[in-house]
């Protein structure tokens, strides 16, 4: 159901809650465009940058500026296409620098969510697209986020952030527990974490708020758009400027 904006600033938003939310995207022409084909239509000969190799380094999110590859975005779209289910490449927010400007004839079929984000500002959102098998490990982000599942599944774990002794955070804002593998006998705390998972069906959002811990993997090719320009204060991660190694 659709979630009016005071709604969901009182009883999520200023109370640190998540939440899935139906219907307040529907009208997006992304959701009936966007197939590999249309991709390729639109946007083929951008060129795009990815990450690559993730399946060879354990710690693939962190090193992920090692990880990035230019390419042609047709080219990218076939290896989606044509692989099974795997990790090692995928197309995230932290390709979004280049990837905003390559793919900008994308962003007119996903029109800002004028209920809850600011349509005026400078954040224009966020482009994830990779294969079935996608991961985004254990960690917590520094700003509200929403995600809102236009293309395939996504399987996701959440922790309150009052229950971070029990994550085992080991490097900024990293767990180093494998939500797709849960290692109870090496991670024992992690038995008291307050767990949430849910599976994001196409069409709805999830709020995810400042501080929870999440891990998402994609059950098919998946395209997610993600964003941070809240109407209300959202800038957090400006104070956040150090942070120590255990």
């Amino acid at each position: 159901m659709r979630l009016p904006r005071d709604a969901f600033y009182e009883r999520f938003y200023f109370q640190n809650r998540p939440v899935i939310i139906t219907s307040m995207f529907d009208s997006w022409p992304a959701r009936e465009r966007w197939n590999f084909d249309y991709f390729r239509a639109r946007c083929g000969d951008a060129v795009v940058e990815v990450q690559f190799g993730r399946d060879a380094d354990a710690d693939y999110e962190i090193n992920q500026p090692a990880l990035k590859r230019t390419m042609r975005f047709r080219d990218y779209v076939d290896h989606v296409e044509q692989s099974g289910v795997t990790n090692d490449f995928y197309m995230t927010a932290n390709n979004a620098s280049r990837n905003r400007a390559a793919l900008a004839a994308l962003w007119a079929d996903a029109p800002p969510i004028g209920e809850y984000l600011d349509a005026g500002a400078a954040d224009a959102g966020f482009f994830w697209f990779g294969p079935a098998g996608t991961k985004t490990p254990f960690h917590h982000d520094l700003t509200n986020n929403v995600m809102a599942q236009v293309v395939g599944r996504k399987r996701v774990l959440l922790v309150p952030f009052t229950d971070t002794a029990h994550m085992y955070n080991h490097l900024h804002c990293y767990s180093q527990i494998d939500g797709g593998a849960i290692d109870v006998e090496r991670f024992p705390s992690v038995q008291q974490a307050r767990m949430i998972e849910c599976t994001l069906e196409p069409g709805e959002l999830l709020f995810l708020p400042i501080g929870w811990w999440h891990y998402v993997e994609a059950l098919d090719a998946s395209v997610t758009m993600t964003y941070t320009n809240f109407l209300e204060r959202n800038d957090f991660g400006r104070t956040y400027s150090t942070f120590q190694e255990l």
